[in-house]
């Protein structure tokens, strides 16, 4: 059976199935289609599936041309998990959140097995993408499949392949970000090998399926640290005077032995803010206190508290509380062109302000409405940014600092502006780093 995947996979006449069409999902799926696979879409979001298959993206950095020309090639969209049947490989994509005491939320990842695996059949090969601590694939996915009958390496086939999409980010893309590919078994890692040969350029193969689970959690965990890192910098930075963003740029023209990683308001996102955790829960099982990252952890989820102190600082000086006072915040999303909101610092920041009793406004040219969320809600819609508006507000924070923003105009009319970004590298007298 292996012999007989791996050679559908090179001749292209493979049939992929993508669960869970978000960030991660929906991109994999077009480059799949692009390659000359047949793909089909799953997702339990009936919205989206209706876009998709109008050829119309719902992620604002994917141009719905893309989803088109994927169309074009045979991609298609469902809720209907009975179509898993038609498909040789299926890759989960499905978000693998914190619960509210920090600890892993593996439900999608559970539900989505439990929904696929009653329509699986002999011959297929299931990867899971989702980040996740080590042992997931072995302790979740394999007992599903076996309960169904099938020997997995002989008959099924699971591997893992940790997500490495970076959105909005233009400069590398599916094809040419290495792809960490591993197995249960080698039959397993072959067939796996063979399914991501159809996409990307480069395979990086791993020894077993815990050490490429391991691989995306130091991966994040690498960025969480050091932005964790910097972001204490810069609140010793501030006591002293001294502009890190101006630290950064000298310590960053040294050619070796230094990486430049920069300050926020905190983390956001799927992965850096969550990862860090998913590896400390598993760590206690083996009686390990990873107290080093729990430390960078601790400091990057505070920056929300640092920067709203921050920003009562600045309005006491100019004889304004923050109780009362009209707040901007310029950018929602978690990072830099794109309207992702997962795990973003400034909802935080709202949030802390409005309990000060702040009247919020915010303006992001990719979050047009502030979007449902599990644990967050502001019934608010983006504010253009006119002169008489910015005129009008007590306080700019810059939160997220989209290309999109005309920061001159911003700094012409704005009575005081709190930069968390360090975008604003002139000194202003109305300007206050955060």
């Amino acid at each position: 059976m292996k012999e007989a995947l791996v050679k559908k996979l090179q001749a292209r006449t493979a049939t992929v199935g993508v669960v869970g069409l978000g960030y991660v999902g929906l991109p994999l799926a077009i480059s799949f289609a692009n390659s000359g696979l047949r793909v089909v879409g799953f997702d339990v979001d009936e919205a989206k599936v209706s876009e998709l298959s109008k050829g119309r993206s719902y992620i604002d950095h994917i141009p719905s041309d893309r989803v088109r020309e994927a169309v074009k090639h045979g991609f298609s969209a469902t809720t209907q998990y009975a179509k898993a049947h038609e498909a040789d490989a299926l890759v989960i994509c499905v978000p693998t959140p914190l619960g509210r005491h920090r600890e892993p939320d593996l439900s999608y990842v559970r539900s989505t097995m439990d929904s696929l695996v009653p329509h699986a059949r002999r011959g297929q090969v299931l990867v899971l993408e989702s980040t996740t601590y080590p042992g997931t694939t072995e302790e979740e996915l394999v007992p599903r499949v076996e309960r169904h009958g099938y020997t997995v390496g002989a008959d099924f086939f699971v591997a893992y392949s940790p997500e490495r999409e970076d959105p909005g980010n233009a400069d590398f893309t599916i094809s040419t970000i290495p792809k960490v590919v591993s197995g249960v078994t080698e039959h397993c890692a072959d067939i796996a090998e063979a399914l991501y040969a159809t996409v990307a350029k480069t395979t990086v193969r791993v020894s077993s399926v815990k050490a490429a689970e391991m691989t995306k959690l130091l991966e994040n965990i690498h960025r969480a640290v050091n932005i964790g890192l910097v972001n204490e910098m810069k609140i010793v930075a501030d006591r002293m005077g001294i502009d890190i963003h101006e630290v950064i740029r000298a310590a960053a023209t040294k050619p070796f032995g230094f990486t430049p990683y920069y300050p926020g308001p905190g983390l956001g996102g799927h992965c850096i803010p969550i990862d860090p955790f998913y590896l400390t829960w598993k760590a206690r099982e083996f009686g390990v206190n990873t107290r080093f990252i729990e430390l960078a952890g601790e400091v990057n989820t505070a920056m929300p508290e640092w920067v709203v102190g921050k920003i009562a600082d600045a309005l006491n000086v100019r004889e304004t509380t923050v109780y009362g006072a009209h707040v901007l915040v310029l950018g929602i999303a978690y990072k830099k062109n794109v309207g992702d909101m997962r795990e973003s610092p400034a909802v935080r920041v709202m949030e802390l302000l409005q309990d000060k009793g702040a009247k919020i406004a915010y303006s992001d040219p990719h979050v047009p409405v502030f979007p449902q969320m599990r644990e967050h809600h502001f019934d608010l819609a983006s504010e253009t940014l006119t002169s008489d508006f910015i005129e009008s507000q007590d306080v700019v924070v810059l939160a997220t600092d989209h290309d999109d923003f005309d920061y001159d105009f911003v700094l012409r009319h704005a009575k005081l502006v709190v930069d968390t970004r360090g975008r604003f590298t002139d000194p202003h007298d109305h300007v206050v780093n955060a």
